[in-house]
């Protein structure tokens, strides 16, 4: 939201000559695209729509682009904290979900077990045993599979080259990037966007 706030004009369509209707136009948009994103992260898709409801009534009676862009915060960091409360609702021990949290937070780098092990203040073969029986998963097997999940969210949603995407998450190089999703999803991050991108926004 700091490097890309509502009102900025870049990569962003003129949906109204008004401004302020503009920004209303696409926080609706930001709303439900969000929304949709959430339901594929396992939110009730109640929860989800009647939170989307919610927020673009919120935003029909908003005056000007500053309210709208500090309810676009809102909503986001609301959206956001219910995914994160429901990723906690599995039964991990404190120091499973301090490693989640920073896993989640640091996809974007090159996170390592001993990275883990010296931010939770435990031994790397006990976090690495206590990892595998909460999660089902190995350390590296789990961060594999969150940072392949946020590739496909990135192909799906984002105009960014899957090199970009791959630099993005930390993969050592192109062609590692697309062995690992191939192996995970069964088709090359090319082929997965030519399938899926934007494609759930006309399932309604």
């Amino acid at each position: 939201m700091d490097r890309f706030p509502l009102n900025d004009p870049a990569g962003r369509g003129r949906l109204s000559l008004d401004e302020v209707r503009n920004i209303k136009y696409h926080f609706i948009v930001s709303v439900a695209m969000i929304s949709r994103f959430c339901m594929e992260g396992k939110m009730n898709s109640e929860t989800a729509y009647s939170l989307s409801d919610l927020y673009i009534q919120k935003a029909d009676i908003c005056t000007s682009i500053e309210q709208l862009i500090e309810l676009h915060r809102s909503m986001c960091s609301d959206y956001a904290g219910r995914m994160q409360q429901l990723r906690r609702s599995k039964v991990y021990s404190k120091h499973v979900v301090v490693c989640i949290d920073f896993i989640y937070g640091n996809l974007q780098k090159r996170i390592t077990l001993s990275m883990l092990a010296r931010y939770a203040n435990l031994n790397e073969t006990y976090l690495s045993k206590l990892f595998r029986t909460e999660t089902g998963k190995s350390v590296s097997g789990y961060i594999r599979d969150k940072k392949i999940e946020a590739a496909q969210n990135l192909l799906k949603y984002s105009d960014f080259s899957c090199l970009n995407i791959g630099n993005y998450l930390a993969f050592s190089s192109q062609s590692h990037f697309i062995q690992v999703f191939r192996t995970k999803t069964g088709l090359t991050p090319e082929a997965y966007r030519r399938q899926h991108f934007r494609s759930n926004w006309n399932k309604e």
